[in-house]
């Protein structure tokens, strides 16, 4: 498995929590401390915590030193390969169905070839 497909499963696994998903989303808004981002949830800073270091295990998130605070900053990068992994396989598909379309469309349709009998 190459470095980028190996990249995708730890980013596709660590997203699949909705706790994360939620630590994702809340970051999009802005850099903020494992304390801020604990703050919703009815679990303890040190699980909150745990859940930072997967998304920064995946790429998705890295922490910095500012003077006394350790915000969680989110990282594009990661989610960009992510969403032209996603497009890619979308556009296949709807190539897929378009292709169908067209065969189901060139189908003579029932109705007419029973009224073509009578």
């Amino acid at each position: 498995m190459d470095q980028s497909a190996d990249e995708l499963s730890r980013a596709f696994a660590a997203l699949a929590d909705p706790v994360r998903r939620d630590i994702v989303a809340r970051l999009t808004v802005g850099d903020a401390t494992v304390s801020d981002l604990a703050a919703p949830y009815d679990m303890s800073l040190q699980a909150v915590s745990k859940h930072v270091m997967v998304l920064q295990d995946a790429g998705l998130v890295t922490r910095r030193r500012e003077a006394q605070r350790r915000p969680v900053h989110l990282e594009s990068e990661v989610l960009a390969t992510m969403t032209t992994w996603i497009e890619r396989y979308q556009r296949q598909a709807e190539l897929r169905m378009a292709r169908l379309e067209e065969v189901l469309t060139d189908l003579p349709s029932p109705d007419r070839t029973s009224g073509e009998d009578q």
